[in-house]
């Protein structure tokens, strides 16, 4: 196949993915909210770049930023010493850099553990995209027996032991120390952890020698192989879903397959959901090895070798594989002040 025939070929695969695993109405509901809180549409001078730049700072209450930043780290909210620290450092990028997480009283789980860093800005959560929100997420991970397998009872049982924590509370929500406002707590310290000011960023605020030669032909490789199709937007992903392997299937052929393999399907239970995932997204990639939703790419270039083969259906060269993966490296970001 010729290769304008090829990307005219991908094109229509990805549209017929948008149309068939669109959002729902409440998900795109928030993505709109989203653009229309941060005014994405004022970011570029000439709305001409797919990928839009994260902007330097939101609009949160920084005493709700500190109360959740407290809680995230707190290992009372879970029954086993856990806590949403354990598997999101943020002094690592907000990932624990194992290829499964870990999981209450030992072992792995079946999945690798996403960057909690700009996750406000993707409109679905999880690898199967099966929330909505931070809050929902929250819920589910307090919940679920294998990370911290607790309930609100509990978890506010303990905090009330904790005049600090009752005074903050008692202070920012007229009601007081309750599940939701703890929900509401972490997901709003979780809004506040955007890397922006990237390098590629700042070329596109207009500061065109922010990136290297060798960057601006990654993405402009980037560019024309498809690799925008799906990774686009303020997150340069996190925004659709895409079948796992469009040309070539890439899950384990001698093991079984995990519930979280099935991607959308394992809940909902639709055939046309097989091996559909949330596009993650490339913000800070470079720092966030090992890759996809089981872990199995433990280098950003065997990442870039292997989407390009079973998703795009080419075989890159060495030189064009480094290009894209230099690009790449241009999307890591600042967190307060500090490169990560």
């Amino acid at each position: 196949m010729k290769h304008s025939n090829k990307i005219i070929l991908l094109a229509s695969v990805f549209l017929l993915l948008i149309f068939f695993y669109h959002f729902p109405i409440d998900g795109e509901h928030q993505h709109q909210n989203l653009k229309h809180r941060f005014q994405l549409e004022n970011y570029l001078s000439d709305g001409s770049s797919p990928i839009l730049p994260i902007p330097l700072s939101l609009d949160l209450d920084p005493q709700i930023v500190a109360l959740g930043e407290r809680l995230f780290a707190d290992p009372l909210l879970s029954s086993s010493g856990f806590s949403c620290l354990s598997c999101h450092p943020v002094t690592r990028a907000g990932v624990d850099g194992l290829q499964l997480s870990m999981i209450s009283g030992g072992g792995f789980d079946s999945k690798n553990t996403p960057t909690v860093f700009n996750s406000a800005f993707n409109a679905l959560q999880l690898w199967n995209g099966r929330l909505q929100t931070l809050e929902q997420q929250i819920d589910g991970v307090i919940h679920n027996p294998q990370h911290m397998n607790n309930s609100w009872p509990n978890i506010i049982k303990a905090l009330l032991q904790d005049q600090d924590y009752s005074r903050a509370f008692d202070s920012l929500y007229p009601n007081g120390l309750t599940s939701s406002n703890i929900m509401d707590a972490i997901a709003t310290y979780e809004r506040s952890l955007i890397t922006p000011n990237a390098d590629f960023d700042r070329f596109l605020w207009g500061e065109r020698d922010a990136i290297t030669a060798e960057q601006k032909q990654g993405y402009k490789l980037f560019t024309e192989y498809g690799c925008i199709s799906c990774h686009q937007g303020i997150n340069v992903g996190g925004n659709l879903f895409a079948r796992f392997g469009i040309f070539e299937n890439h899950l384990p052929r001698n093991k079984p397959l995990t519930e979280y393999d099935y991607g959308r399907y394992s809940y909902t239970g639709d055939n046309r959901d097989k091996f559909v995932f949330r596009v993650p997204s490339l913000r800070n990639v470079a720092v966030t090895a090992p890759y996809f939703h089981d872990g199995s790419a433990s280098t950003l270039s065997d990442a870039i070798r292997t989407m390009a083969h079973i998703q795009l259906d080419l075989l890159l060269s060495d030189e064009d594989i480094a290009s894209i993966e230099s690009f790449l490296t241009s999307l890591t970001g600042e967190f307060r002040g500090v490169k990560l």
